[in-house]
């Protein structure tokens, strides 16, 4: 070995002893990043590095999207949308059996396509659908895992905050990689309720009976994640506006839809800014410790000299693939989806490139593999959310009843492997920008 090949491995070493020590992984990349550059090319560039890589990062055109979903993400949640959409899925699908399992995923599945993250998807559909499914009678292993599993769709269901992370690590159109993600994430809410009614039916109260008026009236009040989701998606897919435009447009009409309600004022505008200003900011301080680590990995070809490795194993390219998602199934497991993406995506996507697998399908399969992780044992972060706003229920309650939707997301995942169409067909008819 070399020294920079010793210097990469004391890098990764240290990068995981800081993450075990509970440093932020944001934070342990861009130590190991800077001192690693440093103990190669010396400390006095490694420093250089501090002043221009994390203005450059916060001010990329390309970043700038991520603010304004996560600010529509808030503005949605605290207009209360999030109830609405429950209401009206349990009133069109209230009359089967488990009718409320139904309705939390076509619920969280409407609020992913205006919020991007899973983990509040999770929290405001923890603190709406739980009770709910109490007081009717479900067992809390149905009803948290349902949620947990739900919550996951919004990462998938554009727009993803993720996959805006993806798209900057690996110079990937996050307008086509956003549309990619609407037809798998189609199939994964079908595949979320059919798992519903195979894994639980039997334990599930009957629905009520269906009111065709009640059923009309709850459409009027979710017009908003219409006109939102039209808004934003359909300009990308059009090619009228970039997704940083399509963003703030979102984030835009999201706070005055707030205002028209009467949801949303002064004072709960400004809470909703400072929020969504926090998340921002973590968001950014990940993504400056990997530009950081990035150099590192640079300067001593670890991504270069695993992609001879990979290659030189003789698995071929699908047998590679497999061994790459059943190492980010193990990574998901142990940590949270935006730590999994910075932190191996820069070293296995050359690697995915030299098999000749197409960068917006692996964006929506790795995708997959981080919903696979949010639920997963012995982490799993959607089942954390859920534990610590229901702290009643246990840990290994939750992970029994997510059990079934880790058999669906394992079969999706094959489904899009051995069918990329179903990933890459709406990206290939979209108009150009």
């Amino acid at each position: 070995m070399t020294y920079a090949d010793w210097i990469a491995v004391l890098g990764f070493v240290a990068m995981f002893g800081l993450m075990a020590l509970r440093v932020p992984i944001g934070i342990a990349m861009g130590v190991v990043g800077v001192f690693g550059f440093g103990a190669i090319r010396g400390m006095t560039p490694a420093f250089n590095l501090l002043t221009t890589s994390p203005v450059r990062t916060v001010t990329d055109y390309n970043l700038s999207l991520v603010p304004f979903f996560v600010l529509m993400g808030v503005f949605a949640t605290n207009s209360g949308i999030s109830r609405e959409l429950f209401r009206a899925g349990n009133a069109w699908l209230g009359q089967f059996r488990g009718g409320l399992s139904l309705s939390t995923v076509a619920a969280c599945a409407g609020f992913a396509s205006i919020c991007g993250s899973s983990v509040a998807t999770a929290a405001t559909m923890t603190r709406i659908a739980l009770p709910e499914m109490r007081k009717v009678g479900y067992h809390d292993a149905t009803s948290t895992g349902v949620i947990a599993a739900g919550g996951t769709l919004g990462i998938l269901i554009p727009p993803s905050v993720v996959m805006v992370v993806y798209a900057y690590l690996t110079e990937t159109d996050v307008g086509r990689l956003f549309i990619a993600g609407i037809i798998p994430g189609i199939l994964a809410t079908l595949m979320y309720m059919a798992t519903v009614v195979i894994a639980h039916r039997k334990g599930l109260p009957a629905g009520k009976k269906f009111d065709m008026r009640e059923a009309l009236l709850s459409l009027i009040p979710i017009w908003a994640v219409v006109v939102l989701f039209v808004a934003i998606v359909g300009a990308i897919y059009l090619g009228i506006a970039t997704p940083t435009e399509a963003a703030a447009v979102g984030a835009f009409l999201t706070m005055l839809i707030g205002i028209a309600r009467r949801r949303l004022n002064a004072q709960t505008i400004l809470l909703s800014l400072v929020e969504a200003l926090r998340t921002s900011v973590a968001i950014f301080t990940v993504l400056i410790g990997a530009v950081l680590f990035g150099y590192f990995l640079a300067i001593t070809q670890a991504p270069q000299k695993l992609t001879m490795f990979m290659i030189g194993m003789d698995l071929g390219a699908y047998g590679t693939l497999v061994l790459i998602l059943i190492m980010f199934f193990i990574a998901g497991a142990l940590m949270d989806e935006m730590a999994m993406i910075i932190l191996f995506v820069p070293i296995i996507f050359p690697v995915i490139i030299h098999l000749g697998f197409d960068p917006i399908w692996f964006g929506i399969i790795l995708v997959t593999s981080c919903q696979l992780g949010m639920i997963c044992p012995p982490v799993g972060i959607n089942v954390f959310v859920i534990n610590s706003i229901a702290k009643d229920v246990k840990l290994t309650t939750i992970y029994g009843g997510v059990m079934p939707f880790i058999v669906a997301d394992v079969i999706r995942m094959a489904l899009m492997v051995i069918f990329p169409a179903i990933i890459l067909w709406l990206p290939m008819t979209m108009r150009a920008q």
